[in-house]
């Protein structure tokens, strides 16, 4: 993803909105605060590790990203197991946003700076 590339910073636009709009705002709806919360911070590490200088670093933090992307994976699961409704958009949404960080993640490690 080049620099100033919209694609970097709309993770989140497929996960955390709908995460958001389907929080209750009941007290006990922790699964759809874990999931915001989780959503939020795969956009948010990717943009702390493009800032990072070194190829290690920046590494880091998509491999932080990843498992952000990880967790809202289970919650996906979970809320599905528990018959909160229908996961299936949001979990291609997932299937897409892990491919598009893993070939970021690659790119990083294949580069030569």
């Amino acid at each position: 993803m080049e620099k100033g590339s919209p694609e970097r910073y709309n993770f989140h636009a497929g996960l955390a909105e709908p995460a958001q709009k389907a929080h209750s705002g009941e007290p006990n709806d922790h699964l759809s605060l874990q999931m915001r919360r989780a959503s939020l911070s795969i956009p948010a590490n990717i943009a702390e590790g493009f800032r990072r200088r070194g190829k290690p670093d920046k590494a880091r933090f998509m491999n932080i990203a990843e498992g952000s992307v990880e967790e809202c994976r289970y919650f996906l699961i979970l809320a599905n197991d528990l018959g909160y409704g229908d996961t299936q958009k949001l979990s291609a949404t997932l299937e897409e946003v892990s491919r598009l960080l893993g070939a970021y993640a690659a790119a990083i490690l294949a580069s030569d700076s």
